[in-house]
């Protein structure tokens, strides 16, 4: 696959132990993946997000400016036997992503998943609702800032016999 001549900085295998890692913006990051797809890659094997709060100066290819939260998507083409990486800088207060979910249908869960738990924002998605936490939780449990505390488990009565 050849990128375009405006194609965000890509690093080798070694560093990522990936076939190819990609570092796009945000407005190149949707295309980019629609680009892999493509190309091949049938397969969204994982779509998370990262919370980098304590790791501001973390190590990036030179013209990749750090961002607090971070999305990154594992690709995979089965029939080439090939995987790529790709991690998007989300944004620091307000995290904001395209959603891949008309390229990837699988990756509608994943999302929910990080916009539940750190509160990344998947734009265009179909449903970016709670998925993990109860609806009316406050907040975003794996924020590096969220507050510690306490939350009482209430068990019910065990189970008798079967």
């Amino acid at each position: 696959m050849e990128l375009p001549a405006d194609a965000p900085a890509v690093i080798t295998a070694d560093a990522l132990r990936a076939d190819l890692g990609c570092f796009p913006t945000r407005e190149q990051y949707h295309d980019l993946v629609a680009a892999f797809k493509a190309d091949g890659f049938e397969v969204c094997a994982d779509l998370c997000a990262v919370d980098y709060l304590e790791h501001a100066d973390r190590a990036l290819p030179e013209g990749v400016t750090p961002t607090r939260f971070e999305v990154v998507v594992n690709l995979l083409s089965m029939s080439r036997r090939e995987r790529v990486r790709i991690r998007v800088q989300a944004g620091d207060v307000e995290p904001e992503v395209d959603s891949l979910f008309d390229l990837y249908p699988g990756s509608e869960a994943m999302e929910r998943e990080a916009f539940d738990l750190l509160g990344v924002i998947f734009r265009s998605h179909p449903d970016l609702t709670r998925i993990l936490m109860p609806e009316d939780w406050e907040g975003h449990p794996l924020r590096k800032d969220y507050g510690t505390g306490r939350v009482p488990v209430q068990f019910k009565e065990a189970p008798g016999p079967r």
